[in-house]
């Protein structure tokens, strides 16, 4: 007898290793998207806020109106940095670029001075762009503002495509964590489905029969998840030391409201999967177990 109740121990221990091991691994994968997303997210922002504004100013604009130019240009809501460019460094840039000494041929110095500018991410759309170029030339000392409109409208396509196939799949994802950490939980509950039954024929209560097994997941669940922000963090601190330049991670709330999703999803699925699972068992008879 004695042994036999060992073997149970073993055989539930082991049980329960296994369900830790799968919540935790599920939850791996979805916290590694959640990092892609985030990641994704920065990516994005860094892209659009590098498209380039180049505002090209009057010959006759002396430095001082151009000074006063970009304390204005510096104070709007959608920019988020200037740089003014004088006719000789942008020869000088020009020069590097077609690695000929253009100046000599022609004689004189063909292009003007320019503020470039960058816009916030949240500005940096064919829309707002068409907007901020018109209140852009309103100054007096401003010719003429030039960007690419193609390179912006390809941008911001190409990023709300990349977005949807993210979202969606996400979202299966998801629905795929859900089910695997949903079948191990079934498959450990089963394996007790004669204690349950052995529960309710001495006369226990459907609530009290409930309770361990709630414990139980509760507990699965909150070391499922600690395991899991563990092996996330370990993929942070290689991925900030190896790919900084790639990869960046340094919103440290967004993470933690990250590790804390996880926490609560581990909870919310083995919870509800574990509801249902001893809820099945409570229903069925005593000959349909076998």
């Amino acid at each position: 007898m004695a042994y036999k109740e060992k073997g149970t121990k073993r055989r539930l221990r082991s049980s329960y290793i296994t369900s830790v091991i799968s919540i935790s691994l599920v939850l791996f994968m979805l916290g590694l998207m959640g990092l892609l997303i985030l990641n994704a997210n920065q990516l994005s922002n860094y892209v659009k806020e590098n498209i380039g504004v180049s505002i090209i100013l009057k010959d006759n604009v002396k430095e001082v109106e151009i000074r006063r130019l970009q304390k204005t240009l510096d104070a709007t809501e959608y920019v988020k940095a200037t740089e003014f460019v004088d006719k000789e460094t942008a020869a000088k840039e020009l020069q590097k670029e077609l690695g000929e000494d253009f100046l000599t041929f022609l004689g004189y110095n063909p292009l003007q001075a320019t503020i470039d500018v960058k816009l916030y991410a949240e500005y940096a759309n064919p829309d707002s762009i068409a907007i901020i170029e018109k209140d852009f030339t309103r100054y007096a000392q401003v010719q003429e503002v030039y960007y690419q409109k193609s390179l912006v409208h390809l941008v911001n396509e190409n990023v709300k495509r990349i977005s949807l196939i993210i979202l969606a799949f996400s979202g299966l994802l998801f629905i795929i964590s859900f089910t695997l950490i949903n079948n191990t939980i079934r498959l450990s509950i089963y394996s007790q489905r004669f204690i349950i039954n052995t529960m309710q024929l001495v006369g226990a209560t459907r609530s009290f029969i409930r309770k361990p097994f709630m414990g139980t997941s509760f507990l699965h669940g909150i070391l499922g998840a600690l395991i899991a922000n563990a092996m996330l963090s370990a993929v942070i601190y290689f991925s900030q030391k190896e790919l900084r330049q790639v990869i960046n991670f340094s919103n440290v709330e967004m993470i933690g409201v990250l590790f804390l999703l996880i926490i609560l999803l581990g909870l919310f699925i083995t919870w509800i999967s574990t509801l249902f699972a001893v809820n099945k068992y409570l229903r069925l008879e005593s000959r349909s177990l076998y």
